[in-house]
């Protein structure tokens, strides 16, 4: 058995059992994926896939808690690394992080551009995604940390800290009819197509919760994750845009004009995530200080001690989380 052969079994699950897919992402062949399932199988004396021909076509019982076993002996071994590297060289590392595209796009870059000043030789890498994929890479540790809303119910080994609180604006052309509508309610808002986050409408979401209690059912005409496609299709003409806040820059945005829609649908409040069993490294405690003043260490080991979320509440209690 090697990590090799672990790291193999839990990419090809994660690759929805394409083999082809997994080799490719992993930079080898197939066959020699194949080879390597087959005798970590051989060795353990039980089948992790079943197949048909050569096709994968499920995940046994045991290949489940194999696979499970498998990706926590991984990230150990990660850890094992940051470890040895925090006391060999702690300015030399890499940082990876996953967040939504308004979040990469407005919120990372004065951080990351603070935090490479101090830390030139520290990679940083970032991932974009929903909500669910940001909790996913976090919790099979493929990033370090993750900002996100939703989603982190379904994970019980990650640590949800709040960072700030975000709101919403709608996004229209200039001299659109909304703009005169005062004071603005979902009503007239439900009259037009809408154009918001993939993940905006969500069952129990803010934004669902906001139109369900007016009775109201809007047309979702279109969907994206990237708040400039949204921008994109406003400013065709194609519906009202539902962003964050903190998407758009009145500035830069030409063409769109924002109404705030604080007064209307439930301010949200984002969360820092990340496995109860990071070893932190000096420049991720830096990084999170950076992104938020209240993240620091001392909050973020007695986080690591609580099992719960409202096991949380009595840290937070003097902390005024930054609206943006």
């Amino acid at each position: 058995m090697n990590l090799r052969q672990l790291r193999y079994i839990s990419e090809v699950a994660r690759h929805d059992l394409n083999v082809s897919a997994t080799a490719d992402a992993l930079f080898t062949s197939q066959p020699g994926v194949s080879k390597q399932i087959r005798q970590l199988e051989d060795e353990l004396g039980v089948q992790i896939f079943e197949r048909s021909g050569r096709q994968l076509t499920r995940i046994t019982p045991a290949g489940r808690a194999i696979i499970e076993l498998a990706e926590r002996a991984l990230v150990e071994v990660e850890t094992l690394k940051q470890a040895a590297q925090e006391y060999s060289d702690p300015a030399l590392g890499e940082l990876s992080l996953a967040a939504t595209h308004t979040v990469a796009r407005y919120a990372f870059p004065p951080v990351v551009e603070k935090l490479a000043g101090k830390y030139p030789r520290v990679h940083i890498h970032t991932h974009m995604g929903t909500p669910l994929q940001i909790a996913e890479l976090v919790a099979h540790g493929k990033v370090d940390f993750g900002i996100a809303t939703e989603a982190m119910e379904h994970f019980e080994d990650l640590v949800a800290i709040p960072c700030y609180r975000w709101r919403r604006s709608f996004l229209v052309p200039p001299g659109h009819p909304l703009l005169e509508v005062k004071p603005l309610t979902l009503e007239a808002v439900a009259q037009y197509p809408l154009v918001t986050y993939v993940f905006g409408f969500d069952h129990g979401s803010p934004l669902d919760a906001a139109f369900r209690r007016e009775g109201l059912s809007p047309d979702v005409a279109i969907t994206a994750t990237d708040a400039d496609i949204i921008k994109t299709y406003v400013r065709m003409g194609l519906g009202i845009g539902i962003v964050a806040t903190l998407a758009h820059d009145a500035d830069k945005d030409s063409g769109l004009q924002a109404i705030d829609a604080s007064e209307l649908i439930e301010v949200s409040t984002a969360r820092v995530v990340f496995r109860r069993g990071l070893f932190f490294r000096e420049f991720m405690y830096e990084f999170l200080s950076l992104f938020a003043a209240h993240l620091t260490r001392e909050l973020i080991e007695s986080a690591l001690s609580v099992r719960s979320r409202s096991a949380m509440d009595p840290l937070l209690v003097d902390v005024d989380l930054p609206l943006l």
